[in-house]
Protein backbone atom coordinates (compact mmCIF):
# COMPACT_ATOMS: atom_id res chain seq x y z
CA UNK A 1 0.00 0.00 0.00
CA UNK A 2 0.87 3.69 -1.12
CA UNK A 3 2.43 5.69 2.21
CA UNK A 4 0.62 8.87 2.83
CA UNK A 5 2.37 11.39 5.06
CA UNK A 6 0.62 12.35 8.18
CA UNK A 7 0.37 15.98 9.46
CA UNK A 8 3.25 15.82 11.27
CA UNK A 9 5.18 14.37 8.76
CA UNK A 10 5.31 11.41 9.83
CA UNK A 11 4.74 7.94 7.28
CA UNK A 12 1.80 5.89 8.03
CA UNK A 13 4.22 3.08 9.05
CA UNK A 14 6.11 5.56 11.71
CA UNK A 15 2.46 5.87 12.99
CA UNK A 16 2.89 2.01 13.70
CA UNK A 17 5.96 2.46 15.73
CA UNK A 18 5.19 5.99 18.17
CA UNK A 19 3.78 3.55 20.48
CA UNK A 20 0.28 4.98 19.67
CA UNK A 21 -0.69 1.58 19.64
CA UNK A 22 -0.29 0.43 23.24
CA UNK A 23 -2.03 4.12 23.77
CA UNK A 24 -5.65 2.39 22.98
CA UNK A 25 -5.43 0.28 26.30
CA UNK A 26 -6.99 2.79 27.80
CA UNK A 27 -10.08 2.85 25.33
CA UNK A 28 -10.77 -0.54 25.51
CA UNK A 29 -12.35 -3.14 27.49
CA UNK A 30 -10.06 -4.99 29.96
CA UNK A 31 -7.03 -7.04 28.53
CA UNK A 32 -4.95 -9.74 29.87
CA UNK A 33 -1.66 -9.02 28.58
CA UNK A 34 0.03 -5.97 27.32
CA UNK A 35 0.32 -8.26 23.85
CA UNK A 36 -3.29 -7.95 23.80
CA UNK A 37 -3.71 -3.84 24.01
CA UNK A 38 -2.64 -3.64 20.16
CA UNK A 39 -5.22 -5.61 19.06
CA UNK A 40 -8.97 -5.34 19.64
CA UNK A 41 -10.56 -8.61 20.28
CA UNK A 42 -12.55 -9.81 17.33
CA UNK A 43 -16.04 -9.88 17.59
CA UNK A 44 -18.59 -12.68 17.78
CA UNK A 45 -22.20 -12.62 16.38
CA UNK A 46 -24.61 -11.46 19.28
CA UNK A 47 -25.35 -14.36 21.39
CA UNK A 48 -23.26 -16.74 19.43
CA UNK A 49 -20.60 -19.30 21.16
CA UNK A 50 -18.17 -21.41 19.59
CA UNK A 51 -17.16 -25.01 21.02
CA UNK A 52 -13.45 -25.42 20.91
CA UNK A 53 -13.99 -28.51 18.81
CA UNK A 54 -15.92 -27.43 16.38
CA UNK A 55 -15.37 -28.03 12.73
CA UNK A 56 -13.71 -25.40 10.85
CA UNK A 57 -16.33 -22.47 9.17
CA UNK A 58 -17.24 -22.87 5.69
CA UNK A 59 -15.31 -20.86 3.03
CA UNK A 60 -17.72 -20.14 1.00
CA UNK A 61 -21.65 -18.60 1.18
CA UNK A 62 -22.82 -15.04 1.85
CA UNK A 63 -21.80 -12.71 4.27
CA UNK A 64 -24.47 -10.04 5.03
CA UNK A 65 -24.01 -6.56 6.66
CA UNK A 66 -26.73 -4.51 7.91
CA UNK A 67 -27.15 -0.94 8.53
CA UNK A 68 -28.94 1.26 10.64
CA UNK A 69 -28.47 4.79 11.73
CA UNK A 70 -30.51 8.18 12.77
CA UNK A 71 -33.30 6.48 14.52
CA UNK A 72 -33.66 8.87 16.78
CA UNK A 73 -35.51 7.29 19.30
CA UNK A 74 -38.56 6.77 17.04
CA UNK A 75 -39.49 3.06 18.63
CA UNK A 76 -42.58 2.63 16.86
CA UNK A 77 -43.83 2.25 13.20
CA UNK A 78 -44.58 6.16 11.75
CA UNK A 79 -45.98 7.76 8.73
CA UNK A 80 -42.58 8.21 6.38
CA UNK A 81 -42.71 10.15 3.62
CA UNK A 82 -41.00 9.02 0.29
CA UNK A 83 -41.00 11.32 -3.36
CA UNK A 84 -42.61 9.27 -5.91
CA UNK A 85 -43.98 10.62 -9.22
CA UNK A 86 -43.08 14.01 -8.20
CA UNK A 87 -45.05 14.07 -5.02
CA UNK A 88 -45.63 13.17 -1.84
CA UNK A 89 -46.86 9.76 -0.69
CA UNK A 90 -46.67 8.51 2.87
CA UNK A 91 -46.60 5.23 4.42
CA UNK A 92 -46.08 3.26 7.34
CA UNK A 93 -42.75 2.04 8.34
CA UNK A 94 -40.43 1.42 10.94
CA UNK A 95 -40.60 0.45 14.41
CA UNK A 96 -37.77 -0.97 16.70
CA UNK A 97 -39.99 -4.01 17.18
CA UNK A 98 -40.64 -4.31 13.44
CA UNK A 99 -36.98 -4.04 12.81
CA UNK A 100 -36.21 -7.08 15.84
CA UNK A 101 -38.70 -9.13 12.63
CA UNK A 102 -36.59 -8.18 9.67
CA UNK A 103 -33.24 -8.66 11.90
CA UNK A 104 -33.93 -12.04 12.85
CA UNK A 105 -35.30 -12.99 9.70
CA UNK A 106 -32.00 -11.93 8.12
CA UNK A 107 -29.88 -13.96 10.85
CA UNK A 108 -32.45 -17.14 10.41
CA UNK A 109 -31.78 -17.09 6.49
CA UNK A 110 -28.06 -16.50 6.84
CA UNK A 111 -25.65 -16.75 10.12
CA UNK A 112 -23.16 -15.10 8.99
CA UNK A 113 -24.97 -11.56 9.18
CA UNK A 114 -23.19 -8.47 11.07
CA UNK A 115 -25.45 -5.46 12.15
CA UNK A 116 -24.20 -2.05 12.62
CA UNK A 117 -25.81 1.43 13.87
CA UNK A 118 -23.75 4.21 13.30
CA UNK A 119 -25.31 6.96 15.42
CA UNK A 120 -27.80 9.22 16.93
CA UNK A 121 -29.93 6.70 18.91
CA UNK A 122 -30.31 8.64 22.05
CA UNK A 123 -32.05 12.08 20.68
CA UNK A 124 -35.13 12.61 19.25
CA UNK A 125 -38.76 11.94 21.77
CA UNK A 126 -40.08 12.31 25.06
CA UNK A 127 -39.04 8.84 26.46
CA UNK A 128 -35.63 9.67 25.98
CA UNK A 129 -35.53 12.95 27.25
CA UNK A 130 -37.78 11.75 30.22
CA UNK A 131 -35.17 8.98 31.04
CA UNK A 132 -32.20 10.49 29.44
CA UNK A 133 -31.93 8.30 27.06
CA UNK A 134 -31.81 4.99 29.76
CA UNK A 135 -34.86 3.41 27.92
CA UNK A 136 -33.12 3.09 25.07
CA UNK A 137 -30.15 0.48 26.43
CA UNK A 138 -32.41 -2.67 26.74
CA UNK A 139 -34.29 -1.68 23.71
CA UNK A 140 -31.25 -1.79 21.57
CA UNK A 141 -29.57 -4.55 23.74
CA UNK A 142 -32.47 -6.46 22.80
CA UNK A 143 -32.26 -6.01 18.87
CA UNK A 144 -28.76 -7.69 19.44
CA UNK A 145 -26.47 -5.05 17.26
CA UNK A 146 -23.10 -6.33 16.98
CA UNK A 147 -21.56 -2.53 16.91
CA UNK A 148 -22.20 0.85 17.35
CA UNK A 149 -20.82 4.41 16.43
CA UNK A 150 -21.83 7.31 18.19
CA UNK A 151 -23.29 10.20 16.47
CA UNK A 152 -23.64 13.70 16.54
CA UNK A 153 -26.40 13.72 19.28
CA UNK A 154 -25.21 10.76 21.08
CA UNK A 155 -23.87 14.20 23.67
CA UNK A 156 -27.31 15.37 24.15
CA UNK A 157 -27.13 14.95 27.76
CA UNK A 158 -23.22 15.56 27.74
CA UNK A 159 -20.41 13.73 28.33
CA UNK A 160 -20.34 11.58 30.67
CA UNK A 161 -24.23 10.53 30.38
CA UNK A 162 -22.75 9.77 26.70
CA UNK A 163 -20.30 7.40 28.44
CA UNK A 164 -22.59 5.48 30.49
CA UNK A 165 -25.16 5.22 27.80
CA UNK A 166 -22.84 3.52 25.22
CA UNK A 167 -20.96 1.83 28.18
CA UNK A 168 -24.37 -0.06 28.53
CA UNK A 169 -24.66 -1.85 25.17
CA UNK A 170 -23.91 -5.29 24.93
CA UNK A 171 -22.08 -4.76 21.57
CA UNK A 172 -17.95 -2.84 21.14
CA UNK A 173 -18.35 1.02 19.91
CA UNK A 174 -15.58 2.48 17.53
CA UNK A 175 -15.10 5.84 17.19
CA UNK A 176 -11.30 7.23 16.04
CA UNK A 177 -11.69 10.80 16.03
CA UNK A 178 -12.93 11.28 19.60
CA UNK A 179 -10.86 12.40 22.10
CA UNK A 180 -10.22 13.20 26.27
CA UNK A 181 -9.70 16.74 26.82
CA UNK A 182 -7.36 17.26 29.16
CA UNK A 183 -7.47 20.82 29.37
CA UNK A 184 -6.14 23.51 27.79
CA UNK A 185 -6.63 21.83 24.12
CA UNK A 186 -4.57 18.92 25.53
CA UNK A 187 -5.80 15.69 24.20
CA UNK A 188 -5.86 12.59 25.75
CA UNK A 189 -6.47 9.16 25.29
CA UNK A 190 -9.21 7.78 22.49
CA UNK A 191 -12.77 7.55 23.82
CA UNK A 192 -13.61 5.11 22.09
CA UNK A 193 -11.84 1.82 20.66
CA UNK A 194 -10.64 3.52 16.92
CA UNK A 195 -11.71 -0.19 15.14
CA UNK A 196 -12.81 -3.59 15.48
CA UNK A 197 -12.42 -6.60 13.25
CA UNK A 198 -15.05 -9.92 12.26
CA UNK A 199 -14.22 -12.66 10.78
CA UNK A 200 -16.86 -15.17 8.68
CA UNK A 201 -16.21 -17.81 6.04
CA UNK A 202 -12.07 -17.21 5.77
CA UNK A 203 -12.76 -13.55 5.54
CA UNK A 204 -11.75 -10.89 7.97
CA UNK A 205 -13.36 -7.48 7.93
CA UNK A 206 -12.92 -4.40 9.35
CA UNK A 207 -14.63 -1.39 10.67
CA UNK A 208 -13.31 2.01 11.65
CA UNK A 209 -15.28 4.96 13.10
CA UNK A 210 -15.58 8.54 12.05
CA UNK A 211 -18.16 10.87 13.37
CA UNK A 212 -18.87 14.85 12.88
CA UNK A 213 -15.81 16.49 13.96
CA UNK A 214 -18.11 19.87 13.76
CA UNK A 215 -20.35 18.73 16.77
CA UNK A 216 -19.28 21.98 19.01
CA UNK A 217 -20.47 23.95 16.22
CA UNK A 218 -23.68 22.05 15.22
CA UNK A 219 -24.98 21.67 18.92
CA UNK A 220 -25.18 23.54 21.88
CA UNK A 221 -21.22 23.85 22.87
CA UNK A 222 -21.26 22.76 26.40
CA UNK A 223 -23.50 19.09 25.19
CA UNK A 224 -19.59 17.76 24.00
CA UNK A 225 -17.44 19.53 26.52
CA UNK A 226 -14.64 17.61 27.64
CA UNK A 227 -14.08 15.99 23.91
CA UNK A 228 -11.79 17.32 21.40
CA UNK A 229 -12.82 16.01 17.16
CA UNK A 230 -10.45 16.05 15.02
CA UNK A 231 -11.00 16.13 11.29
CA UNK A 232 -11.87 12.79 9.42
CA UNK A 233 -9.42 13.08 7.31
CA UNK A 234 -6.78 13.23 9.88
CA UNK A 235 -7.74 10.44 11.77
CA UNK A 236 -8.76 7.95 9.12
CA UNK A 237 -5.39 6.38 7.15
CA UNK A 238 -3.49 5.08 10.21
CA UNK A 239 -5.83 2.84 11.10
CA UNK A 240 -6.61 1.86 7.86
CA UNK A 241 -3.33 0.94 7.38
CA UNK A 242 -3.62 -1.13 10.72
CA UNK A 243 -6.69 -2.90 9.49
CA UNK A 244 -4.88 -3.67 5.85
CA UNK A 245 -1.04 -4.67 6.94
CA UNK A 246 -1.34 -5.48 10.83
CA UNK A 247 -4.69 -6.96 11.06
CA UNK A 248 -4.41 -8.37 7.43
CA UNK A 249 -8.59 -7.36 6.60
CA UNK A 250 -9.42 -8.41 3.71
CA UNK A 251 -12.25 -5.86 3.39
CA UNK A 252 -12.52 -2.36 5.37
CA UNK A 253 -15.39 -0.22 6.25
CA UNK A 254 -15.69 3.43 7.59
CA UNK A 255 -18.56 3.61 10.05
CA UNK A 256 -19.46 7.27 9.67
CA UNK A 257 -21.67 9.86 11.22
CA UNK A 258 -20.13 12.74 8.98
CA UNK A 259 -22.83 13.43 6.47
CA UNK A 260 -23.18 12.29 2.89
CA UNK A 261 -21.69 15.02 1.03
CA UNK A 262 -18.68 14.59 3.55
CA UNK A 263 -18.68 11.29 2.96
CA UNK A 264 -18.81 11.56 -0.65
CA UNK A 265 -15.82 14.04 0.02
CA UNK A 266 -13.64 11.45 2.15
CA UNK A 267 -13.99 8.67 -0.28
CA UNK A 268 -12.15 10.89 -2.71
CA UNK A 269 -9.69 11.52 -0.78
CA UNK A 270 -6.19 9.28 -0.76
CA UNK A 271 -6.48 9.74 2.94
CA UNK A 272 -9.39 6.69 2.08
CA UNK A 273 -7.08 4.60 0.62
CA UNK A 274 -7.35 0.83 1.28
CA UNK A 275 -11.05 1.49 2.31
CA UNK A 276 -14.09 -0.40 0.46
CA UNK A 277 -16.82 1.17 1.89
CA UNK A 278 -18.20 4.07 4.30
CA UNK A 279 -21.10 3.02 6.11
CA UNK A 280 -22.73 6.65 6.68
CA UNK A 281 -25.00 8.62 8.85
CA UNK A 282 -26.41 12.47 9.64
CA UNK A 283 -28.05 13.65 6.57
CA UNK A 284 -31.06 10.98 6.63
CA UNK A 285 -30.09 10.42 2.67
CA UNK A 286 -31.55 7.34 1.05
CA UNK A 287 -28.67 5.40 -0.86
CA UNK A 288 -30.50 3.34 -3.15
CA UNK A 289 -27.04 2.05 -5.48
CA UNK A 290 -24.09 2.57 -4.02
CA UNK A 291 -22.01 5.88 -4.91
CA UNK A 292 -18.79 5.31 -6.78
CA UNK A 293 -15.93 7.38 -5.57
CA UNK A 294 -12.29 7.29 -6.29
CA UNK A 295 -11.21 5.50 -3.17
CA UNK A 296 -14.93 3.87 -1.71
CA UNK A 297 -17.77 3.21 -2.02
CA UNK A 298 -20.44 5.15 0.25
CA UNK A 299 -23.91 4.55 1.07
CA UNK A 300 -26.31 6.24 3.80
CA UNK A 301 -29.97 4.18 5.09
CA UNK A 302 -32.37 6.54 6.07
CA UNK A 303 -33.93 7.15 9.31
CA UNK A 304 -35.79 6.83 11.75
CA UNK A 305 -35.95 2.98 11.09
CA UNK A 306 -37.59 3.11 8.25
CA UNK A 307 -34.90 1.59 6.36
CA UNK A 308 -32.26 -1.15 6.61
CA UNK A 309 -29.00 -0.88 4.36
CA UNK A 310 -27.99 -4.72 3.38
CA UNK A 311 -24.42 -5.52 1.73
CA UNK A 312 -24.00 -9.14 0.29
CA UNK A 313 -20.45 -10.47 0.10
CA UNK A 314 -20.17 -13.38 -2.21
CA UNK A 315 -17.69 -15.57 -0.91
CA UNK A 316 -16.00 -18.57 -2.44
CA UNK A 317 -12.88 -20.30 -1.14
CA UNK A 318 -12.64 -17.53 1.56
CA UNK A 319 -12.13 -14.97 -1.42
CA UNK A 320 -14.69 -12.24 -1.85
CA UNK A 321 -15.94 -12.31 -5.38
CA UNK A 322 -19.16 -10.58 -5.77
CA UNK A 323 -21.36 -8.01 -3.59
CA UNK A 324 -25.02 -6.59 -3.84
CA UNK A 325 -26.19 -3.84 -2.05
CA UNK A 326 -30.09 -2.94 -1.33
CA UNK A 327 -32.03 -0.13 0.70
CA UNK A 328 -34.66 -2.54 2.32
CA UNK A 329 -37.81 -0.80 3.66
CA UNK A 330 -39.19 -1.55 7.02
CA UNK A 331 -42.58 -1.68 5.85
CA UNK A 332 -44.76 -1.98 8.94
CA UNK A 333 -47.31 -4.34 7.66
CA UNK A 334 -44.54 -6.69 6.30
CA UNK A 335 -42.63 -7.19 9.30
CA UNK A 336 -45.05 -7.77 12.34
CA UNK A 337 -43.69 -6.72 15.66
CA UNK A 338 -41.46 -9.57 17.70
CA UNK A 339 -43.46 -9.67 20.70
CA UNK A 340 -40.50 -9.69 23.23
CA UNK A 341 -38.68 -6.35 21.73
CA UNK A 342 -43.02 -5.03 21.72
CA UNK A 343 -43.53 -6.04 25.32
CA UNK A 344 -40.38 -4.49 26.48
CA UNK A 345 -40.65 -1.22 24.77
CA UNK A 346 -44.32 -1.21 26.16
CA UNK A 347 -43.18 -1.76 29.92
CA UNK A 348 -40.42 0.98 28.95
CA UNK A 349 -43.17 3.59 28.10
CA UNK A 350 -46.09 3.26 30.56
CA UNK A 351 -44.69 5.72 33.12
CA UNK A 352 -45.22 7.76 30.33
CA UNK A 353 -47.60 6.90 27.41
CA UNK A 354 -50.18 9.03 28.80
CA UNK A 355 -48.28 12.37 28.53
CA UNK A 356 -46.98 10.94 25.10
CA UNK A 357 -50.11 10.57 23.49
CA UNK A 358 -51.63 13.33 24.91
CA UNK A 359 -53.30 15.95 21.92
CA UNK A 360 -52.47 19.79 22.19
CA UNK A 361 -53.93 20.61 18.77
CA UNK A 362 -54.21 19.47 14.60
CA UNK A 363 -52.87 20.51 11.58
CA UNK A 364 -54.65 20.03 8.75
CA UNK A 365 -52.10 19.57 6.26
CA UNK A 366 -49.17 16.96 6.96
CA UNK A 367 -46.06 17.49 9.07
CA UNK A 368 -42.81 16.81 7.68
CA UNK A 369 -39.19 18.08 7.84
CA UNK A 370 -37.64 16.55 4.20
CA UNK A 371 -36.82 19.09 2.15
CA UNK A 372 -33.99 21.30 2.13
CA UNK A 373 -35.35 24.59 2.18
CA UNK A 374 -38.62 24.83 3.68
CA UNK A 375 -40.99 22.42 5.45
CA UNK A 376 -44.74 22.33 6.85
CA UNK A 377 -42.36 21.44 10.56
CA UNK A 378 -40.57 24.66 10.37
CA UNK A 379 -43.45 26.57 10.02
CA UNK A 380 -45.47 25.43 12.85
CA UNK A 381 -42.28 26.61 14.66
CA UNK A 382 -42.26 29.65 13.65
CA UNK A 383 -45.83 30.67 13.42
CA UNK A 384 -45.40 30.01 17.01
CA UNK A 385 -42.53 31.84 18.07
CA UNK A 386 -44.39 34.73 16.07
CA UNK A 387 -47.01 34.53 17.95
CA UNK A 388 -45.69 34.87 20.99
CA UNK A 389 -42.79 37.56 20.49
CA UNK A 390 -42.99 40.52 19.45
CA UNK A 391 -39.87 40.72 17.48
CA UNK A 392 -39.27 41.63 13.26
CA UNK A 393 -37.66 38.68 12.58
CA UNK A 394 -38.19 34.86 14.29
CA UNK A 395 -35.76 31.96 13.89
CA UNK A 396 -35.05 28.54 14.05
CA UNK A 397 -32.64 25.63 12.86
CA UNK A 398 -32.76 23.51 9.78
CA UNK A 399 -32.78 20.61 11.80
CA UNK A 400 -33.89 17.42 9.67
CA UNK A 401 -34.97 14.86 12.98
CA UNK A 402 -38.62 14.32 13.55
CA UNK A 403 -40.55 11.72 11.39
CA UNK A 404 -43.82 13.17 9.11
CA UNK A 405 -46.77 13.01 10.42
CA UNK A 406 -49.96 12.60 8.00
CA UNK A 407 -53.24 13.91 8.08
CA UNK A 408 -55.86 10.97 8.57
CA UNK A 409 -59.16 10.29 7.15
CA UNK A 410 -60.67 13.26 9.11
CA UNK A 411 -58.04 15.37 7.46
CA UNK A 412 -56.13 16.02 10.66
CA UNK A 413 -52.90 15.48 12.12
CA UNK A 414 -53.18 15.24 15.95
CA UNK A 415 -49.81 17.57 17.71
CA UNK A 416 -49.10 15.39 20.65
CA UNK A 417 -46.82 16.22 23.27
CA UNK A 418 -44.47 13.44 22.23
CA UNK A 419 -44.68 15.15 18.58
CA UNK A 420 -43.67 17.96 20.06
CA UNK A 421 -40.48 16.42 21.91
CA UNK A 422 -39.69 14.81 18.27
CA UNK A 423 -39.78 18.21 16.86
CA UNK A 424 -38.24 19.86 19.41
CA UNK A 425 -36.33 17.34 21.96
CA UNK A 426 -34.59 20.20 23.83
CA UNK A 427 -37.23 22.85 25.50
CA UNK A 428 -35.14 25.54 25.12
CA UNK A 429 -35.83 28.94 26.28
CA UNK A 430 -36.71 32.22 23.87
CA UNK A 431 -34.07 34.63 23.51
CA UNK A 432 -34.36 38.17 22.01
CA UNK A 433 -31.84 40.44 20.52
CA UNK A 434 -31.17 43.25 18.06
CA UNK A 435 -28.99 43.09 15.55
CA UNK A 436 -27.81 45.20 12.04
CA UNK A 437 -29.46 44.57 8.63
CA UNK A 438 -25.78 43.71 7.92
CA UNK A 439 -25.08 41.29 10.30
CA UNK A 440 -28.24 39.31 8.93
CA UNK A 441 -26.63 39.39 5.41
CA UNK A 442 -23.54 38.24 6.95
CA UNK A 443 -25.02 35.75 8.71
CA UNK A 444 -27.56 34.55 5.82
CA UNK A 445 -24.26 33.82 3.49
CA UNK A 446 -22.66 32.24 5.98
CA UNK A 447 -25.85 29.79 6.78
CA UNK A 448 -26.25 29.31 2.89
CA UNK A 449 -22.41 28.13 2.54
CA UNK A 450 -22.88 25.80 5.47
CA UNK A 451 -26.15 23.78 3.60
CA UNK A 452 -24.63 24.43 -0.42
CA UNK A 453 -20.87 24.94 -0.04
CA UNK A 454 -19.05 23.92 -3.17
CA UNK A 455 -15.96 21.98 -0.86
CA UNK A 456 -18.46 19.31 0.90
CA UNK A 457 -15.83 19.21 3.53
CA UNK A 458 -17.29 22.74 4.71
CA UNK A 459 -21.31 22.04 4.80
CA UNK A 460 -23.20 21.42 7.74
CA UNK A 461 -25.38 18.44 8.52
CA UNK A 462 -28.79 20.58 8.64
CA UNK A 463 -30.81 22.05 5.99
CA UNK A 464 -31.44 25.88 5.33
CA UNK A 465 -32.19 27.84 8.74
CA UNK A 466 -35.69 28.83 8.66
CA UNK A 467 -36.96 32.46 8.78
CA UNK A 468 -40.00 34.43 9.56
CA UNK A 469 -40.86 38.22 8.94
CA UNK A 470 -38.47 38.30 6.36
CA UNK A 471 -38.14 37.00 2.64
CA UNK A 472 -34.97 35.26 1.01
CA UNK A 473 -33.99 35.10 -2.47
CA UNK A 474 -31.14 33.02 -3.07
CA UNK A 475 -28.76 31.16 -5.39
CA UNK A 476 -28.26 27.51 -3.75
CA UNK A 477 -25.24 27.22 -6.20
CA UNK A 478 -24.02 30.56 -6.59
CA UNK A 479 -20.61 32.07 -5.58
CA UNK A 480 -20.42 31.90 -1.65
CA UNK A 481 -21.02 35.92 -0.14
CA UNK A 482 -22.87 36.15 -3.15
CA UNK A 483 -25.56 33.77 -3.03
CA UNK A 484 -28.63 36.16 -1.14
CA UNK A 485 -30.06 37.82 -4.36
CA UNK A 486 -32.98 39.88 -2.20
CA UNK A 487 -34.19 40.32 1.39
CA UNK A 488 -37.37 42.20 2.63
CA UNK A 489 -38.06 42.46 6.00
CA UNK A 490 -41.85 43.81 6.96
CA UNK A 491 -42.23 44.39 2.71
CA UNK A 492 -39.04 47.09 3.14
CA UNK A 493 -35.98 46.28 1.34
CA UNK A 494 -33.34 45.47 3.94
CA UNK A 495 -31.48 47.79 5.05
CA UNK A 496 -27.69 47.07 6.31
CA UNK A 497 -27.81 50.18 8.25
CA UNK A 498 -30.65 49.41 10.35
CA UNK A 499 -31.31 47.41 13.97
CA UNK A 500 -34.31 44.64 13.71
CA UNK A 501 -35.08 42.99 16.46
CA UNK A 502 -35.09 38.91 16.02
CA UNK A 503 -35.89 36.05 17.95
CA UNK A 504 -34.46 32.46 18.57
CA UNK A 505 -33.57 29.64 21.27
CA UNK A 506 -30.63 29.62 23.34
CA UNK A 507 -28.72 27.28 22.53
CA UNK A 508 -26.18 25.89 25.78
CA UNK A 509 -22.77 26.85 26.32
CA UNK A 510 -23.31 29.61 23.91
CA UNK A 511 -22.30 33.42 24.84
CA UNK A 512 -25.19 35.66 25.95
CA UNK A 513 -24.82 38.03 22.85
CA UNK A 514 -25.12 34.53 20.57
CA UNK A 515 -28.37 34.14 18.81
CA UNK A 516 -28.92 31.08 16.04
CA UNK A 517 -25.40 31.29 15.72
CA UNK A 518 -25.40 34.89 14.43
CA UNK A 519 -22.71 36.52 16.81
CA UNK A 520 -22.69 39.94 18.58
CA UNK A 521 -26.35 40.34 19.59
CA UNK A 522 -26.95 43.26 21.40
CA UNK A 523 -29.93 43.96 24.22
CA UNK A 524 -30.14 39.99 24.60
CA UNK A 525 -32.72 38.77 26.49
CA UNK A 526 -33.77 35.29 27.97
CA UNK A 527 -38.09 35.52 28.08
CA UNK A 528 -39.92 33.64 30.39
CA UNK A 529 -41.33 31.41 27.47
CA UNK A 530 -40.12 27.96 26.53
CA UNK A 531 -40.59 26.34 23.27
CA UNK A 532 -42.77 23.49 24.19
CA UNK A 533 -44.84 25.62 26.36
CA UNK A 534 -44.85 28.09 23.72
CA UNK A 535 -46.26 25.79 21.27
CA UNK A 536 -49.04 24.17 24.07
CA UNK A 537 -49.92 27.69 24.24
CA UNK A 538 -50.11 28.34 20.49
CA UNK A 539 -52.27 25.36 19.36
CA UNK A 540 -54.62 25.84 22.30
CA UNK A 541 -55.18 29.44 20.75
CA UNK A 542 -55.35 28.44 17.38
CA UNK A 543 -55.66 24.56 16.46
CA UNK A 544 -56.30 23.68 13.81
CA UNK A 545 -53.39 25.31 12.31
CA UNK A 546 -52.16 24.75 8.27
CA UNK A 547 -48.69 25.72 8.59
CA UNK A 548 -48.19 25.32 4.76
CA UNK A 549 -44.63 26.81 3.65
CA UNK A 550 -45.20 30.66 2.19
CA UNK A 551 -42.35 30.91 0.67
CA UNK A 552 -39.67 33.02 2.88
CA UNK A 553 -36.52 31.12 1.60
CA UNK A 554 -37.06 31.13 -2.06
CA UNK A 555 -34.33 29.16 -4.36
CA UNK A 556 -33.61 30.93 -7.61
CA UNK A 557 -31.46 28.33 -9.04
CA UNK A 558 -33.00 25.07 -7.93
CA UNK A 559 -36.33 23.46 -7.28
CA UNK A 560 -38.57 24.65 -3.96
CA UNK A 561 -39.08 20.68 -3.67
CA UNK A 562 -35.03 20.66 -3.36
CA UNK A 563 -35.02 16.93 -1.10
CA UNK A 564 -31.15 16.75 -0.57
CA UNK A 565 -27.82 19.34 -1.00
CA UNK A 566 -25.81 16.52 -2.75
CA UNK A 567 -24.44 17.52 -6.04
CA UNK A 568 -22.20 15.91 -8.99
CA UNK A 569 -22.95 12.22 -8.18
CA UNK A 570 -26.25 9.76 -9.52
CA UNK A 571 -28.19 10.07 -6.72
CA UNK A 572 -31.76 11.02 -5.29
CA UNK A 573 -33.65 10.90 -3.02
CA UNK A 574 -36.90 9.24 -2.89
Amino acid sequence: MKKTETKKGASRRDFLKTGSLLGLGATLAPLSTAAALTKPAEIPLAGEEHAADAPPPPRSGTITLLQTTDVHCQIHPHDELFWENNGMVFRKTAGYAQLATLFDKVRKSNPDTFIVDTGDMFQGSELSVKTTGKAFVPILNALGYDLYLPGNWEVIYYKQAMQKLLGGLDAPKVCANMYHDLGDGKRGELVFPPYATWSRLGVKIGFVGLTDHLVPLRQSPNYSKGIIYTKPEESLAPWVQVLREQEQCDFVIVLAHLGLSQQIHLANLPVCEGVDYIFGGDTHERVREPIVCKFAKVVEPGAFGSFVGRLDLEIKDGKIVGERYELMEVDAKKYKPQKSVQQLIDTLEAPFVASINKVHGYSTVPLYRYFVVENTIDTLILDALDWRVNTDIVLSNGFRFCPPRNTGADGLAPITEGFIYDMLPVDSRIRTGTVTGQQILDWLEKELNNVFAKDASKRFGGWVVKFKGMEVEFNAFGEAGKRVQKVMVGNQPLDPARSYTIAACERDGDPETMLCRIPNVKNTVNTEFTLHQTMRDYLAANSPVTPRPRGYAKVLDAPQTLLTQVTGVEYAFR
